[in-house]
């Protein structure tokens, strides 16, 4: 019997800000029993970033959806531009940040997955409270 498809929204996934930006995982083992990688979305507002870190076992694919984003690997700046994707490849240090003015969103997948969930994502850089932009007035 084939498996049932599994359907998730950006709105019932909870925000992950430990990092920076607004981090959803939408499809992964714990959420959908994914087996083969996972897949989310992030928001990264001006002037933000997500810290850096690497993945030991997994790939990263990452597609601008929205806005543009700075990726650093090991240091070196590559802009992506909304309908640009980036592969990162396994144990690259990667920062991901937005110096514009506008909002950028992406979507990223990792794949294979690691033999487990806390082997899978090592932070390289650590964010405090003060280091986050400040929220503009609405």
């Amino acid at each position: 019997m084939a498996e049932e498809a599994k359907i998730r929204s950006v709105g019932e996934t909870p925000a992950d800000k430990r990092r920076g930006g607004d981090v959803r995982t939408l499809l992964s083992p714990k959420t959908v029993g994914s087996t083969s990688g996972f897949m989310g979305v992030a928001t990264i507002g001006a002037s933000d970033w997500i810290a850096e870190h690497y993945h030991p076992y997994s790939e990263e694919f990452i597609y601008v959806v929205r806005g543009t984003i700075t990726a650093r690997l090991e240091g070196t700046p590559h802009e992506l531009q909304a309908g640009q994707a980036l592969l990162i490849p396994k144990d690259t240090k990667h920062r991901l940040a937005n110096e514009g003015d506008e909002e950028a969103f992406i979507v990223f997948h990792l794949g294979p997955l690691a033999p487990r969930p806390d082997m899978g994502h090592v932070d390289t850089e650590q964010r405090t409270e003060a280091e986050a932009p400040a929220a503009k007035p609405s």
